[in-house]
């Protein structure tokens, strides 16, 4: 490749914020705009993304059908055998993949584990970008910044605000003149509750000029994205030739979702239009 590849890591510590459906959204949407992406998972127990291309691959070939597919660049086939291994270990077969990944990729997107580890950390300082889901509650907030219990207003950054804090120091230390760009996707928002909605955001908006970091739009927890995991498809992925469920108006409201998602990213050159034009 000409120029080196633009390195996405999907991050948070705290488990059930949406990552690997994030990640898989931004795969899909980044292959059928053209770009070669290569994909590693880093929750080596889970694997939902390792899987969730696994599932592709298997379903494409029983239907005959053809869509793009990422490189796959796991650490290891087997990801449980490999948390099980030293740390040592985890980190040598991290560079031996991320290697591979930045030979042959426009995009390397890594999907990383809800908790602390040293794969998570040197993952986070190769980044260009982060991409941080978090739902539209306290709870998701607290790995990002701490509250004042009695009037909730903003105490200080919190666990993970210190992880990319450290990120973005390694990264400097390499000499790269880009900074470490960071987005906190809204993710899985309510229609209810403006309230607490309108709490969060606001101390979001305090954290976000304190450490540095951009708001963007998530994805709703929609049916049609728990739908389409199993065939490890994405709503980007459908059309008239592709539709293992039937396509309705909330599939098309999904499909927007997504070109949202992309254009806060600052891709959205890659958001399709054309994916779910009717037969």
């Amino acid at each position: 490749m000409a120029t080196q590849p633009h390195v996405i890591v999907v991050g948070n510590e705290k488990g059930g914020a949406g990552k690997s459906t994030i990640a898989v959204h931004l795969t899909a949407a980044l292959l059928h705009g053209g770009a070669n992406v290569a994909v590693m998972d880093l929750d080596l127990r889970q694997s939902s993304m390792a899987r969730f291309f696994a599932n592709r691959r298997a379903w494409l070939a029983s239907q005959g059908a053809v869509l793009p597919e990422p490189l796959l660049r796991h650490a290891s086939d087997d990801g449980v055998a490999l948390a099980r291994a030293g740390e040592t270990e985890q980190l040598a077969r991290f560079e031996e993949a991320f290697a591979r990944a930045h030979q042959d990729a426009d995009f390397v997107i890594i999907d990383t584990p809800g908790g602390d580890s040293a794969l998570s950390r040197v993952a986070h300082a190769r980044a260009d970008l982060i991409v941080t889901p978090m739902n539209d509650s306290f709870v998701d907030f607290d790995v990002l910044g701490h509250v004042d219990p009695v009037t909730l207003e903003l105490q200080k950054p919190s666990i993970y605000s210190e992880t990319v804090w450290e990120a973005r120091k390694a990264r400097a230390l390499t000499g790269q003149r880009q900074a470490l760009d960071w987005i906190v996707l809204r993710n899985r928002l309510a229609s209810v509750e403006a309230r607490n909605r309108k709490r969060v955001d606001e101390r979001l908006t305090a954290l976000a000029k304190r450490v540095g970091f951009r708001i963007g739009s998530g994805l709703r927890d929609r049916v049609i994205y728990r739908e389409l995991f199993p065939f490890g498809l994405t709503i980007a992925d459908l059309s008239a030739k592709v539709r293992p469920v039937p396509v309705s108006l909330v599939h098309v409201s999904a499909r927007q979702e997504l070109r949202a998602l992309l254009h806060s990213v600052g891709l959205s050159q890659f958001s399709g239009e054309e994916l779910l034009a009717a037969e």
